[in-house]
């Protein structure tokens, strides 16, 4: 696959130094000073709040990121002790913030998935009477048709396997119209998320309010006055370093299997995804590190940039499709972890399995997505 390189063709490319990285951290720095007055003068970040809260609790998020992936990229150019004491600091800051927003977006997709896969909002192209587990995994096709057997798949509103139960008619396509198992599968995922991002938001209170907290404040406000650089630090190209950083973006993205990766609906998946072991999907590791890097690579064209990157549509695209990605990754472990609840009833069991599926389905399509996006990046860079 080809390699992307940073503006090739730019006559002053070769004139960005390590006074940029300064000027660059110092207006992030400055960034995340107003959003904590912002947030101050707000009382906090309650869900659901006053947007200016919301905005602010964004934007702390946002510096912390851009600053942490900085002094990650840039590392040879900055004092070790002082880069090294602040970015995972940076990165604990950035995480505890992020958690409320997730499980609430978390939530909102899973039932929303429900609602689809029940009948409640039929897809443009697929009829309401044919929704839902033609996606199942291999190990589930006794359930109800395999894909690509030639089986018609099930309703949601099928009777779960083992119930004895004849399977009823799908639903019509009126809203609220939800069956009885993906109604307790909805309530049980609205309890558990609601108490997970209630803790999520305390957490996040109790950080903002912390010693720790206001230690990473008064370091950023340093930073905002003056950035310690290395001696040789300020007439030192970064391009160097940002390719390093795309080199290893690259390097990652070739070793994903593109083609092969995902095979969400085999027997092993299921067995995984469903089975007593809370840990994250294996197939999955590879693609949010890509992530990672990825958001590193377009954190460094932007400090190229002095923080006015041109937008690059495929980078944009591709980034996009990962986040998909780890949504719909996550989305599959929580109804996971909801089907694992003791003494549920078998129809909510096999709702939750069935919204497990769809949510690995989307996995699936977040990583073709990302291929298509990724290789038209680097053929239009080629």
């Amino acid at each position: 696959m080809a390699q992307r390189h940073l503006d090739p063709t730019d006559p002053t490319a070769q004139a960005v130094t390590g006074d940029a990285l300064a000027g660059y951290l110092r207006a992030r720095a400055t960034e995340f000073l107003r959003a904590l007055r912002t947030h101050r003068e707000t009382g906090g970040v309650p869900a659901g709040g006053a947007e200016e809260s919301v905005d602010a609790a964004l934007l702390l998020r946002r510096s912390a990121r851009r600053i942490s992936a900085s002094l990650h990229t840039f590392r040879p150019l900055l004092d070790p002790e002082w880069s090294e004491e602040l970015r995972p600091e940076l990165a604990w800051l950035s995480g505890t913030l992020k958690l409320e927003h997730a499980y609430e977006a978390r939530l909102e997709r899973l039932l929303q998935a429900l609602n689809r896969l029940s009948g409640t909002t039929a897809l443009p192209a697929q009829p309401v009477a044919a929704v839902a587990v033609g996606t199942l995994p291999d190990g589930a096709r006794a359930a109800g048709g395999g894909r690509g057997t030639g089986t018609a798949p099930v309703p949601l509103n099928a009777a779960p396997p083992g119930t004895g139960g004849p399977a009823r008619p799908a639903p019509a396509p009126e809203r609220g119209n939800l069956t009885v198992g993906a109604a307790k599968a909805g309530a049980l995922l609205e309890r558990q998320l609601t108490l997970a991002r209630t803790r999520a938001h305390s957490t996040a209170l109790q950080a903002l309010g912390s010693s720790r907290f206001h230690a990473v404040a008064d370091k950023v406000a340093l930073l905002a006055s003056e950035v310690p650089l290395t001696p040789h630090a300020p007439g030192t190209a970064l391009h160097p370093l940002a390719a390093a950083a795309e080199e290893r973006l690259t390097q990652a993205v070739a070793a994903l299997p593109l083609l092969t990766a995902g095979h969400p609906y085999n027997a092993e998946a299921l067995v995984h995804g469903l089975s007593p072991d809370p840990s994250p999907h294996p197939q999955d590791g590879p693609w949010h590190q890509v992530r990672l890097l990825l958001r590193l690579h377009r954190y460094a064209r932007e400090v190229l940039h002095g923080g006015n990157s041109p937008v690059a549509v495929g980078l944009l695209t591709a980034g996009q499709s990962l986040n998909r990605h780890r949504d719909a990754s996550e989305a599959a472990a929580a109804a996971a972890q909801a089907a694992r609840t003791p003494r549920i009833a078998p129809a909510t069991a096999y709702a939750l399995g069935v919204l497990h599926a769809d949510q690995r389905h989307e996995v699936e399509a977040a990583r073709f997505a990302f291929q298509q996006a990724w290789r038209k990046q680097t053929v239009g860079a080629s």
